[in-house]
């Protein structure tokens, strides 16, 4: 990758986090007279994204920002009020701003259509007419402002290299806007004894013409020259001669720019236009994406790194100590076998260190999926006419960047469900002795080896009856079916099932939160719902730190060796034949102290010939998974170590209770038992008695 497209691709990472930035100022501006600091931020945010844009030829980027920026600049100059009509219309500037620039991230066309739609907003909002007068005034104003030629001197200073300002990529930016000519004045051009490279002798004098061109853009342009780096007069074609001082010019937060020495001779460039229409750039594939990461992390593993080295080194010596050894006759081989123990152990260590270094990189806040959050709120509640207050915490609560990407989905699909089903309208809280605003709190917190996530909600709860009565109708249940009420309230779980009386693009289609499940599921993970009528529900998701790295317990089940999760392990214990009980004479169950829990035979259900059959010659692993325990009959338990995980799907196939595969020290392959399908699949898994 090239110098320029490293520095694109930070623009474009920048400019992501500046639409975050937005948006988030935006939901959190209040209409009326404008929080100067608020709008400020949002506004330098704006700027940034623009000022970036021209560097690398987004035009479509700075053309739609421009209308944007001059809302903004006239609130902050308190030229005008905040409407709830702006924050709206902004926001939707922004999402079409986060399109764009992912666009062209992915080196794809612009939707041009849908942007010129929302500028066009814009515009009928900062004309205060109708949007179609204002579209019509503004296209008059720029066709009187643009017509002939512009003069522009440039007269910059001898230090203006030194700042980190390159003039060629000043008139390549100017290129952009019309038909440019470019005069050089080599006056000032010293002799060659007196000649310093780090000095700008050079003056210039442009011509620039062509349609849309206005003296906005070409101020614009000189933003990027940082202080008193230059003097620049503007002639426009009718007007006569206007000069302004690049001082006086708000310089951009950033610019990422090289100094190169300029020539001293005349340069006409040919018109940026023409020279586009020569051949079309072929289609880029995606970019991957990008992590960014604290320096204490980089430090961390580079430290640890040196530590391999050093204990590298000292192992490359064990091989000289045997040699002394052997041929050493009245010498013993205690002493270099010590130092081997001594550098396979400090091995040991830094390995496991650096990995869990290096896995940590990869960890990022959850703040980074919480941060959407707002805005489906601000949407979905003005959209249903409800009052929400959204809480965050633990939003530092760090999780692996790939889980974070796939958790997305399903936090939006809860959140909107609480909103919809749980949230009641301001009327029907006030009627009920509620507040008249309802509250989504999102939560992130660790429990035992698990990254925890919940979303609370003050609403009406879910009634187990309405479900009940609605899944009889659609026959997803008999109506004698025993089950539980915990067990009713999990059917919103269940594929097209929806208690929506009307379906709209909010709810009510039936897709939604079997999806949740699935997803989450995926993550290696779990989701369920608590609730109480009237007072509101609880929705919690559990999630391992990461999908890569498993602490697993080594079983062996005949000849074959099994890993389980290390975290959802309660017990092992030893069988007693009196306390095994059955049902039908096909389910067993154990007695387990106070409760009876099944007995899943991992041979029988993964097929495994050369197993031990007799439970008193075996190991029962007593597992629990959503608050639901089985015994995994087993024949010993083998070692605890750390296991990599790799699916077993992509590269095989589907098995059904194993969720992936590890290869072990001594090369074989294990398989990663699926707790959670195993348990809930076993056909005796709702077995699980209390013994009064």
């Amino acid at each position: 990758m090239d110098m320029m497209e490293t520095f694109r691709l930070t623009y474009l990472e920048e400019s992501f986090e500046g639409l975050d930035v937005m948006e988030t100022g935006l939901l959190e501006l209040p209409p009326g007279v404008p929080d100067n600091e608020k709008i400020n931020e949002i506004f330098r945010a704006a700027h940034s994204i623009k000022g970036g844009s021209g560097t690398f030829g987004f035009s479509e980027i700075a053309g739609f920002t421009h209308v944007l920026e001059t809302l903004l600049d006239e609130m902050r100059d308190g030229r005008r009020e905040v409407t709830q009509e702006s924050i709206d219309a902004m926001l939707a500037a922004v999402d079409i701003l986060r399109d764009m620039l992912s666009k062209l991230q992915d080196h794809e066309p612009i939707d041009e259509v849908r942007a010129s739609e929302v500028q066009s907003v814009l515009e009928a909002i900062l004309g205060g007419g109708s949007e179609e007068d204002t579209v019509v005034e503004a296209t008059e104003e720029i066709a009187v402002a643009t017509g002939g030629s512009w003069k522009i001197t440039i007269l910059p200073e001898k230090a203006l290299l030194q700042t980190g300002n390159e003039p060629i990529r000043i008139l390549r930016e100017l290129e952009t806007l019309g038909d440019l000519t470019v005069t050089t004045d080599a006056s000032d051009l010293p002799e060659v004894s007196t000649f310093d490279p780090e000095s700008l002798y050079l003056k210039w004098s442009l011509t620039l013409s062509g349609e849309g061109v206005n003296e906005d853009d070409i101020k614009e342009v000189f933003e990027w020259i940082d202080g008193d780096g230059a003097e620049v007069k503007i002639e426009a074609p009718e007007t006569g001669e206007k000069s302004i001082e690049v001082a006086d010019v708000a310089p951009v937060a950033e610019q990422v720019a090289t100094t190169a020495p300029a020539k001293a001779e005349t340069v006409t460039p040919p018109p940026a236009k023409a020279a586009a229409k020569k051949a079309p750039a072929p289609k880029a594939q995606k970019q991957e994406g990008s992590i960014r990461v604290d320096l204490s992390k980089i430090d961390q593993m580079v430290n640890l790194v040196g530590e391999l080295v050093i204990t590298q080194s000292m192992l490359s010596q064990f091989g000289e100590y045997a040699e002394e050894a052997q041929s050493d006759q009245e010498g013993s081989n205690d002493d270099w076998v010590e130092k081997l123990k001594e550098g396979l152990t400090h091995l040991e260590r830094h390995t496991r260190e650096l990995q869990e270094s290096v896995m940590n990189i990869r960890m990022l806040p959850v703040s980074f999926a919480f941060n959407r959050m707002p805005r489906i709120v601000h949407d979905v509640s003005q959209k249903l006419g409800k009052q929400i207050d959204l809480v965050m915490e633990g939003e530092g609560t760090e999780l692996d960047k790939t889980m974070l990407e796939q958790l997305t989905d399903p936090l939006v699909h809860i959140v909107r469900n609480s909103i919809d089903h749980g949230i009641e309208t301001p009327e029907v809280r006030i009627a009920g002795g509620k507040p008249e605003m309802g509250t989504v709190k999102m939560a992130a917190f660790h429990q035992g080896g698990n990254i925890m996530i919940q979303i609370t909600d003050d609403g009406a709860g879910i009634d187990y009856r309405r479900i009940e009565a609605k899944a009889i109708e659609k026959g997803v249940i008999e109506e004698d079916h025993g089950l539980s009420e915990q067990e009713i309230i999990d059917l919103i779980f269940h594929a097209g099932f929806s208690t929506a009386d009307v379906v709209s693009d909010i709810s009510g289609r039936g897709v939604g939160m079997d999806v949740v499940r699935r997803n989450i599921k995926s993550l290696g993970g779990s989701v369920d719902v608590k609730t109480t009528v009237g007072q509101g529900s609880i929705f919690t998701i559990s999630l391992p730190l990461t999908l890569a790295i498993l602490d697993g317990q080594l079983c062996s089940v005949g000849s074959q060796t099994f890993v389980f999760p290390l975290m959802s392990i309660i017990e092992s214990i030893q069988v007693d034949k009196d306390l095994v009980k059955g049902i039908a004479g096909e389910t067993e169950l154990y007695k387990l102290r106070d409760s009876y829990i099944p007995v899943i035979r991992l041979h029988k259900k993964l097929g495994v010939e050369d197993a031990q059959t007799d439970l008193e010659n075996g190991l029962l692993v007593v597992v629990e998974y959503n608050g639901q325990r089985a015994g995994v009959f087993v024949d010993d338990l083998l070692g605890q170590q750390q296991v990599v995980i790799k699916s077993l799907e992509g590269n095989f196939m589907k098995i059904d209770g194993v969720a992936g595969a590890t290869i072990l020290g001594d090369g074989t392959v294990s398989l990663i038992l699926d707790v959670m399908e195993t348990v809930s699949s076993h056909k005796g898994g709702n077995a699980q008695l209390n013994v009064a």
